[in-house]
């Protein structure tokens, strides 16, 4: 097939550092080419593929000191989508919604896959009224808030087999990965280690939105001795870092999509202890890969026997589970059911018209 990923700017494709969205487009589009389909990949200048890359900004919006508005690249980006579409089978898109209306009026199938949150209060309307757009959700529970929505599949993410190898979790340490951010809750991450006693890792990024609440709740508990910020990390190291884990703390207070580090974890053989939020339940395995809690005080006990679960059957589930070739199959699955989807009302409208 000839399949173009949309991917957004905002990271390169694979991501320096953080970027869970363009992590799992690199994956995607490495693997779809590995299995001999013609992919391109539009995406910043700086992003490494063995597709071939349309880049449309020299380098990732977050890192560029000179973007002020990213929309307008974005708007950029699409243009230069729009431009060569009938070049492909189909044309993925990975930059939420800012595409909806041009997809309407494309003669080619397409398809978004919506990587956030859904449980905004200005997502409904939207939804609704492009309820005949196709879109794939990360895990059944995203798209909860918008069952209205045009949802042709869920496709969870999934890794390549050798990026992570199982560690011994010998480092008598509990990690951290991700944003530090109101809704990933690393205080309680911070408190669960002062409760155990257990030293406490925390790899991650400041986005400049959480840069207040880092600075106000999250500095002040940086000063524990049993807390070690190491900020954001290359692959090379959170690899190292994750493998050496007792367990990957994940005590989230959001409907998380999926959670792209708890399967990481897996991939090392790290067990996971969760809130029941969101994705929580789809991705772990109570009791298997992980304990899913409900409090503070349950995770704390959760944490205190953790150690107990078997590494290699993380690692197991993993594999049968999240790895990229099984992602790729469930996209060509959904790119296949799109040849057959009968195109858009105005897409017919426009047909007839030039008829």
């Amino acid at each position: 097939m000839r399949i173009a990923q949309v991917a957004p700017l905002f990271e390169s494709v694979p991501p320096r550092l953080y970027g869970g969205t363009e992590r799992v487009v690199s994956w995607l589009t490495e693997e779809l080419v590995r299995q001999g389909h013609e992919v391109t990949l539009f995406a910043s200048g700086d992003s490494v593929t063995s597709a071939e890359l349309v880049p449309v900004t020299p380098r990732a919006l977050r890192l560029d000191p000179g973007v002020v508005d990213p929309i307008a690249h974005h708007v950029l980006m699409l243009e230069l989508v729009f431009q060569r579409a009938e070049l492909y089978d189909v044309v993925h898109f990975h930059c939420d919604l800012l595409h909806l209306s041009l997809a309407r009026r494309l003669q080619v199938p397409h398809v978004t896959t919506l990587h956030g949150r859904l449980d905004l209060p200005d997502l409904p309307a939207v939804y609704r009224e492009f309820h005949d757009l196709p879109l794939v959700s990360i895990s059944r529970a995203q798209r909860a808030p918008l069952s209205m929505a045009g949802w042709v599949g869920t496709v969870h993410h999934g890794l390549p087999r050798r990026l992570y190898d199982p560690g011994r979790g010998d480092g008598g340490y509990f990690v951290f990965l991700g944003r530090l951010s109101p809704e990933k809750r690393p205080d309680r991450a911070i408190e669960i280690a002062q409760r155990t006693g257990v030293p406490l890792k925390i790899a991650a990024k400041v986005d400049r939105a959480d840069q207040a609440y880092f600075d106000s709740a999250i500095l002040p508990l940086l000063d524990d001795p049993l807390v070690e910020y190491l900020g954001e990390l290359d692959d090379a190291c959170k690899r190292a870092l994750v493998c050496g884990a007792r367990a990957l703390l994940f005590p989230i207070d959001w409907p998380e999509p999926f959670g792209l580090v708890m399967i990481e974890a897996m991939a090392c053989g790290t067990p996971v202890v969760a809130f029941r939020n969101g994705s929580v339940p789809e991705v772990v395995d109570d009791g298997l890969t992980g304990l899913i809690v409900e409090d503070m005080d349950e995770a704390v006990r959760a944490a205190e026997r953790i150690g107990g679960l078997d590494r290699a059957r993380c690692r197991m589930v993993f594999e049968e589970r999240f790895t990229v070739d099984k992602m790729a199959r469930a996209y060509l699955d959904v790119y296949a059911r799109l040849e057959n989807r009968p195109s858009t009302g105005l897409g017919r409208a426009r047909s007839a018209a030039a008829a």
